[in-house]
């Protein structure tokens, strides 16, 4: 059988990570329906759509690509529409706009960003009918992208090293994003639940012990169990 554990909001929480945006922190910590409050703050369609545009907009999307986005055909919203719910989004998460300006000026000034894992990005500017543009939603991409790939890394060590000591007959078979998939016996279905969710648990500290970088924001995970990824559904752990 297969046990995954996805780790919840996990760009999100980078994000936040990363920028220190109060408010975000705030929401995250108390554990607010985010999306559903930005739906409603930024007048937009539905929770699933103000879902995905927060996750764009961390991965630094524009006014221009939301408006030529399918996935936002039915919004029906023009450019400067989009642009507006941005400018409303960056209001309220001051600091995300700080941090989005503050990555794009390091690279104007240095050619790279380095984040706490001591993974380096390096850009150069790329000619457009502009002229010289650096890539403005590559520089605000790849630090969310990056640290959220080395915190699943982090998890994956930590599982293999349980399922080692534990659950012997188990299989870590693969991470997909931020998903840890294991093969195991139909027996050990609750104990391998368990050793995915202690492992993603463990991730802030092991942050601090292998980078000496303080990740306070805490991980979570959903498990769900079935006999592909195509059936897999949410499994609630026995008490």
């Amino acid at each position: 059988m297969l046990v995954a554990g996805d780790v919840k909001g996990l760009e999100v929480v980078c994000a936040a990570e990363l920028s220190k945006d109060p408010v975000l922190w705030k929401e995250i910590l108390d554990k607010e329906d985010i999306h559903g409050n930005n739906q409603k703050a930024f007048g937009l369609h539905s929770r699933l759509i103000s879902k995905i545009f927060k996750f764009r907009l961390i991965y630094g999307g524009s006014a221009y690509s939301y408006a030529n986005d399918p996935d936002f055909s039915s919004v029906g919203y023009s450019q400067k529409q989009w642009q507006r719910v941005i400018d409303d989004y960056y209001t309220k998460y001051k600091g995300i706009a700080e941090w989005h300006h503050g990555l794009v000026n390091r690279v104007r000034e240095t050619g790279y960003i380095e984040i706490p894992s001591g993974r380096i990005f390096r850009f150069e500017p790329k000619e457009s009918w502009k002229g010289l543009e650096w890539p403005l939603t590559t520089i605000k991409n790849y630090p969310v992208q990056g640290y959220g790939a080395d915190l699943v890394m982090l998890a994956r060590i930590e599982l293999a090293r349980l399922l080692r000591l534990h659950s012997p007959k188990s299989l870590l078979v693969m991470t997909v994003h931020d998903s840890l998939v294991v093969d195991c016996p139909n027996s050990e279905i609750d104990l391998v639940a368990r050793l995915i969710t202690e492992a993603i648990d463990k991730v802030p500290s092991m942050v601090y012990n292998n980078w000496h970088h303080e990740f306070l924001l805490p991980l979570t995970c959903e498990i769900s169990v079935g006999r592909s990824k195509a059936e897999l559904v949410e499994y609630k752990m026995e008490n």
